[in-house]
């Protein structure tokens, strides 16, 4: 205990701290640094992306042979300025009929996602990644007429058929 005591009892003397007492009065008397201005930052601007409405990288691209003596229809060209339905991210293979509804003499198909949930689709309504276009329900299928390219620079309507599983 009387060592811990005369330890710091030595430490404490103010002869000791005199080279610290000038060094920090040598740098209070210097000239202070001028601060740099906060910098401005450039306000984030958001990404949209756009290319959502085109065919997947991952997939081959439709490939279309004419029959002999076909000819492109040019009035034929999908909408790319509407909004996608959520049908349209997935392909027509992923879906399925899994039922149909009438009311007042409207049909409507029951179609199942690729992820288990049942949307119902009048016609009129948009499935699949091709542009595809509900023309006609029956009890045990969907008529779909997709727009796909036609490889020529042009578009080619193709008729499809989802059926009652």
């Amino acid at each position: 205990m009387i060592a811990m005591s005369l330890v710091l009892a030595t430490c404490s003397r103010a002869e000791n701290f005199v080279d610290l007492q000038s060094f920090i009065d040598e740098v209070k008397a210097r000239p202070a640094a001028e601060i740099e201005p906060v910098p401005e930052f450039v306000p984030y601007e958001g990404f949209i992306y756009g290319a959502a409405s085109l065919r997947s990288p991952f997939e081959a691209p439709v490939i279309i042979v004419l029959a002999e003596g076909a000819v492109l229809a040019q009035d034929v060209q999908p909408n790319l300025e509407r909004t996608r339905a959520f049908l349209e991210s997935q392909s027509l293979s992923e879906l399925s009929m899994v039922g149909m509804l009438t009311r007042e003499g409207i049909f409507h198909a029951l179609v199942e996602d690729g992820f288990g949930e049942v949307h119902r689709v009048g016609v009129g309504n948009f499935l699949g990644r091709n542009h595809g276009r509900v023309q006609e329900i029956s009890a045990d299928r969907v008529k779909i007429v997709e727009i796909v390219p036609s490889g020529n620079g042009g578009w080619v309507e193709r008729p499809q058929t989802l059926t009652l599983q």
